[in-house]
């Protein structure tokens, strides 16, 4: 039996590679979470955090038609909305602010990304109390 929509963990998706951003929402889709986007830009990101209050995590790629995604990641903390990178960058872009967040390599093991997001998705939605 499935969940009703406004039930299911919502996780937004910041990814400009839309063959990547299919394969992770098609996952994410297979784990029973909500896929908000995928946003395939910086403002369209940011105008999703703002349209909403049930996020409950968010996959972000650092880099985003040459731009770095840090202003989308801000805008979560500021939220407490748990988020991981993903990236083909070395960790030294992120400077000190994000030194405590979880980075995915590209390529990525998205089996592997996407059970971690599950769980991180399904505590923060319990979390908001709608699990």
């Amino acid at each position: 039996m499935s969940k009703e929509p406004a039930e299911q963990p919502i996780v937004l998706v910041v990814e400009d590679e839309y063959l990547l951003a299919f394969d992770l929402a098609a996952s994410l889709g297979d784990r029973d979470l909500a896929v908000l986007g995928p946003a395939p830009t910086i403002a369209q990101a940011l105008s999703l955090i703002a349209a909403t209050d049930e996020i409950d995590c968010a996959i972000l790629d650092v880099s985003i038609r040459g731009e770095m995604v840090f202003p989308v990641a801000e805008a979560l903390s500021k939220r407490g909305i748990p988020f991981v990178f993903t990236t083909g960058y070395e960790k030294s872009v992120f400077g000190e602010q994000f030194t405590d967040i979880e980075v995915y390599s590209k390529p990525l093991d998205i089996e592997r990304l996407t059970t971690e997001i599950s769980t991180l998705a399904h505590n923060h939605c319990v979390k908001r109390g709608h699990a």
